[in-house]
Formats: C-alpha cells, sequence, structure tokens
C-alpha cells in the first residue's frame, strides 16, 4: 500500500502527462474563476435585493437588479461550458495518452513479464485503470477547482458581510480537515483491493469464455460459476466498504453543516441586534453558508475518486517503470548468412529451481533443417524461444554468423527471423493486412500474391467474397485451422528471412491439411537456416540433423536413419508414435 507521501508523488507525477494539454488546463482554469466569480457576486448581491425589495424600495439600483442577476447567471453558464470542455478533453487526452504508452511498454518488455502477469489484467490497466486515472488527473482535479472556488468565494462574500459571524462559523473547519484526511487514507486503502480484484474477476470470467468447450465438455459451468461468483462477492464486499467510507463520510459533512448553520443563527441573531447586520446581509450570510455545505459534500466525495485514480496511476506506473528487454547491441545487421551456434546454453525460467536448458550445444547451418524433438516438457519451445531472444540465457552463448546475439540491435535481429507456430496469431483484418504484417506493409500486390500461392493459400483465398480484401475475423475465426496455418507460412515467405521457425506447424491439423501445409513449407524451408519443433516424426525423415532433448539436455543427435539404428530414445519416440497410427 502507498503512504500517503508516495500517492502525492505518484499525483504530481501523473500531473505531469497534463503537459501537452497546458492550454486546455489553462483555459478551464479561467473559466472555474469566472463561475466562482459570478457565484460569489450573485451571492453578495442578495444583500441589497432584499434590503431594497422590502425595504428602501425608492432606491433607484432596483430596476437593474434583474438584468444584473441574468448577466450573471450567463456570466456563469458559458464560464462553466469553458471549463468542463476544457478538463474533459484534457482528461480523456492523459487517458489516451496512458493507453498508448502502456501498451507500446507491454510490447517492449521481456518474455517472463507475460508468463508472471496473465493477459486479462493487463487489458485491465489498459482498460478500467486508464479511465480512473483520467479521472483521477483531471476529473477530481475539476471538482477539487471547482468546490473549492466556491468554497473561497462564498467565504470572501461572508467575511464582507460579516467578519465576527465568519470567524465565529470557522471553528468548524480543523475537525472537517481531520474528517476528510481520514476518509482520504481509507479510500486508499480500498482503492488497491478493487483494482486487483477487477483484474481477478476478468481473468476468471476470461479462463470460463475462453475454453467455454471444454467447460461444458466436463461439466464444470457450476464449478467456474461458483469461482467468479466468489471473486464477484469479494469484490461486490469491497465495492460497499467504499459506498460506506463515501456515505458516512458526506453524512459527516452536513451534520458539521447543519452545526454550523445553527452557528449562523446564533450569531447573526446577536449581531442584528447589535445593529451590524442588516437583513439582505442576513440572507446574502444563509445563501454563502448553504452554497458551502454541498461544496465541502462534494470535496470529500472527490477523495474516492482521486484515490482510485492514484492507486490504478500506480498499477499503471508499475508497468511503465520496469524494465525494457535488454537492447544494447549496436552491430549492424543487414541481412544474416544464418550460421547460428549454441555454445553451453542453459536457461531457467524465473522461480524455477530446475533448468529449461541445461548445456545446450549444437550449430546449424544455412541450407539446411535442424529438427527438435522429445518429449513435452523437454526444452525444445524453450530453446527456439532464445534464438529471438524473447527470453536470455543463464549462461553460455548464442552466436549468430560468429557474434553474440546482444551484439545485435533486436530489430535487425528479428528481422532475420520467421517464425510459424502451431498456434497462429491472425489479426481482426483482411487476408492481404494479415500476410504482409507490420514490416510487409508497403510490399507490392505481386509479391503479396505469389507469397499466398506459394503456401498454397491461393486455392481458398480465391473463393472469399473480396478475395485477399476479405476481412477474416478476429483471431481468424472465419477460417478453418489450416487455411490460418498456411496464411502464416504465406507471411514468412513474404518476409524471406535467412532463419525460419517453426514450431509444430502442422501439429493440430488434419492429414489434408498438413498435407497443403507440408507442401507449402516444402517450399519456404530451402536455403534458410530452419529448425523445426516437431510432433510427428514423420515428417522430419529429411532433415538434416535431429536434435532428441530429454529433461533439458540434447542426449541424441543424428540423423533420421541413424537415430532409428542407435536405437535410443529417438527410436523408442518413433516406436511408439507409430504403433499408435497402426
Amino acid at each position: 500500500m502507498t503512504e500517503p507521501g508516495g500517492a502525492w508523488h505518484t499525483y504530481r507525477r501523473l500531473l505531469g502527462f497534463s503537459r501537452p494539454y497546458r492550454g486546455l488546463l489553462g483555459l478551464a482554469l479561467c473559466g472555474m474563476l469566472l463561475e466562482a466569480a459570478a457565484g460569489g457576486a450573485f451571492t453578495r448581491l442578495m444583500e441589497p435585493v432584499v434590503d431594497v425589495t422590502f425595504i428602501d424600495q425608492g432606491n433607484p439600483l432596483k430596476k437593474w437588479l434583474p438584468l444584473l442577476i441574468v448577466g450573471l447567471f450567463v456570466l456563469r453558464g458559458v464560464a462553466g461550458y469553458v471549463s468542463d470542455m476544457g478538463m474533459a478533453r484534457a482528461g480523456r487526452g492523459i487517458s489516451r495518452d496512458l493507453r498508448v504508452r502502456v501498451l507500446g511498454k507491454y510490447l517492449r518488455l521481456p518474455g517472463q513479464r507475460f508468463d508472471s502477469e496473465p493477459v486479462p489484467s493487463m487489458l485491465v490497466r489498459l482498460g478500467s485503470d486508464s479511465d480512473q486515472v483520467a479521472q483521477a488527473a483531471v476529473d477530481a482535479l475539476k471538482v477539487l477547482l471547482q468546490q473549492s472556488f466556491q468554497v473561497i468565494a462564498m467565504l470572501g462574500v461572508m467575511l464582507w458581510t460579516s467578519w465576527q459571524v465568519t470567524i465565529a462559523i470557522l471553528i468548524m473547519a480543523p475537525p472537517l480537515a481531520w474528517i476528510m484526511d481520514r476518509v482520504g487514507k481509507r479510500y486508499r486503502h480500498i482503492s488497491h483491493r478493487i483494482q486487483e480484484s477487477g483484474s481477478q474477476l476478468m481473468q476468471s470470467a476470461d479462463q470460463a469464455l475462453s475454453n467455454q468447450q471444454e467447460v461444458k465438455v466436463y461439466g464444470a459451468q457450476d464449478v467456474e460459476l461458483d469461482r467468479y461468483a466468489a471473486q464477484a462477492d469479494h469484490h461486490r464486499r469491497l465495492s460497499i466498504k467504499v459506498e460506506s467510507t463515501r456515505s458516512i463520510s458526506s453524512a459527516m459533512v452536513q451534520l458539521m453543516g447543519s452545526v454550523g448553520l445553527a452557528l449562523l443563527l446564533f450569531f447573526a441573531g446577536r449581531e442584528a441586534a447589535a445593529g451590524r447586520l442588516s437583513a439582505g446581509g442576513f440572507v446574502a450570510l444563509m445563501i454563502a453558508m448553504m452554497a458551502i455545505i454541498p461544496a465541502l459534500k462534494q470535496l470529500t466525495n472527490v477523495q474516492g475518486m482521486l484515490q482510485r485514480g492514484v492507486a490504478s496511476a500506480e498499477r499503471l506506473f508499475t508497468v511503465l517503470d520496469a524494465a525494457d528487454e535488454p537492447d544494447t547491441g549496436t552491430r549492424p545487421l543487414d541481412r544474416a548468412q544464418g550460421v547460428i551456434e549454441f555454445r553451453d546454453v542453459t536457461a531457467r525460467y524465473p522461480e524455477q529451481v530446475k533448468p529449461a536448458l541445461a548445456d545446450v550445444s549444437f550449430t546449424a547451418t544455412p541450407g539446411t533443417v535442424t529438427a527438435i524433438v522429445g518429449r513435452s516438457g523437454s526444452g525444445k519451445t524453450s530453446l527456439i524461444k532464445l534464438i529471438p531472444r524473447f527470453y536470455e540465457p543463464e549462461s553460455g552463448e548464442i552466436l549468430l554468423d560468429g557474434h553474440p546475439l546482444g551484439d545485435y540491435r533486436l530489430r535487425d535481429l528479428r528481422r532475420n527471423i520467421a517464425l510459424v507456430g502451431q498456434q497462429v496469431m491472425l489479426f481482426d483484418g483482411s487476408v492481404a493486412a494479415n500476410v504482409a504484417y507490420g514490416e510487409l506493409r508497403d510490399v507490392g500486390p505481386d509479391r503479396l500474391q505469389a507469397a499466398i500461392e506459394g503456401a498454397n493459400a491461393a486455392e481458398f483465398v480465391e473463393r472469399l467474397r473480396e478475395g485477399a480484401d476479405t476481412g477474416i475475423g478476429s483471431k481468424g475465426g472465419k477460417l478453418s485451422g489450416g487455411q490460418r496455418q498456411r496464411l502464416a507460412i504465406a507471411r514468412a515467405m513474404l518476409k524471406d528471412a535467412p532463419i525460419l521457425i517453426l514450431d509444430e506447424a502442422t501439429a493440430a491439423l488434419d492429414a489434408e491439411s498438413e498435407r497443403l501445409v507440408q507442401d507449402a513449407l516444402e517450399h519456404l524451408m530451402p536455403n534458410r537456416t530452419t529448425l523445426v519443433i516437431a510432433h510427428r516424426l514423420a515428417t522430419i525423415e529429411h532433415a538434416d540433423q535431429v536434435l532428441v532433448m530429454d529433461e533439458g539436455r540434447i542426449v541424441e543427435r543424428g540423423t533420421h536413419a541413424a537415430l532409428l539404428e542407435a536405437g535410443g530414445l529417438y527410436a523408442h519416440l518413433h516406436r511408439m508414435q507409430f504403433r499408435e497410427a497402426t
């Protein structure tokens, strides 16, 4: 939990994001000052209004008072609109800027971050946290300034009308300040817990909805619903605590306001009896006091908005303050030759005692296929994730063309790698936009068409209503698994990178789709350094070398035929698959 000093530091840092909007905020501030001044002037005007209307009826000021009142309200309305629009545009701009910066930061974080923080939690930060921050940065500031100016203006009217009565009423200020401080601390404590609870709620719902088929097949609807209901109850209890705090604080402010009114009546009566306060002056004091009470109530309510926003800002700042992927390389790399060498590489996931890889050494050269096989959990995927530097090794070296991977800039290194995985990631857009993705988006239509044809994707793309311009839905949901896989291969073909990584690219496909994808891969693989993680050993019979992994180590290596003849782990895995196939 953040200490009060830490909360103020967070808020000051948050206000730093308002610099691009200083013009809007300055205009809004002028509007607030005018609005408060107009309200104070109207209240002060009540003294002559009452005295002239009911006592000194012959006063020439009488005919101008209605026009003055209308003019003050017009001024107040225009000033209010200017302040509201200025603050709203600045607040939404800050929220937008934070969203973009946080997403950009997530895309620069190392792979371990995505292992430790689930995507639903990231979405909460980008969604509700960013909205709460906008409230803290600007909306809460707007209420704070507006109501503070209102209180100051009304106190000015009261002091002008009768400073003796006003000073007598101000004895209520210290206990009111104490209440607001206590409310702020309680809000800050609960707000952190509410944000974490909201993240857990979204994660639980995402888990149930994303895996709805398994949930239904295994009859787990009640289990998932009970889990979600328990988390929702916890979230509800926290929300009720916030509302209870807000309600009690508002009630206390109103109670103290009523005490203030009672004091006003008592002291105003004494001043009137002494001839120092007219009937109009008493009405002006009463109206000013009545205007101060709801302003103070809103100032206590703003605590909740402010503290929730500060809590959300702290969650966003933990992302913005996290270390980026290490990218200190300076060696230029246009197009790599593609010689990859692992030298005694050991890698370990955070908080794992056993290494994912241990003393792994091998060399993969251009124009060859290196197959990586083994049981589940043997370290195959961990190995290939080190090549694009999604993760960093604990010890040992990985070299590309004779130089450590860290010598190259990340962007240059990854530009030389094409990746086709089992889980294809497509985006909500057209076929063309998904194939010509990222740095490939400006390629010509001829190259795009050649890649689609080379990946055996033309046969289904041409049948789509708008061809390559047809939308494929979120995550490519309008396509079959084989079609999505061939679009991923087309993307890799279009990239034409010297290093190709295939992570079980055909494991989840039926026989017909696998044949089409395998044929497309044969068009893609020549003249590259290809690393293949293969579950079906029949697909790697022609690999130049096969690395057999077990418990993070390479326990066998050689060609398909030599490893079968050796009768070791590879031969055992092959026999098991052959037996399953028959």
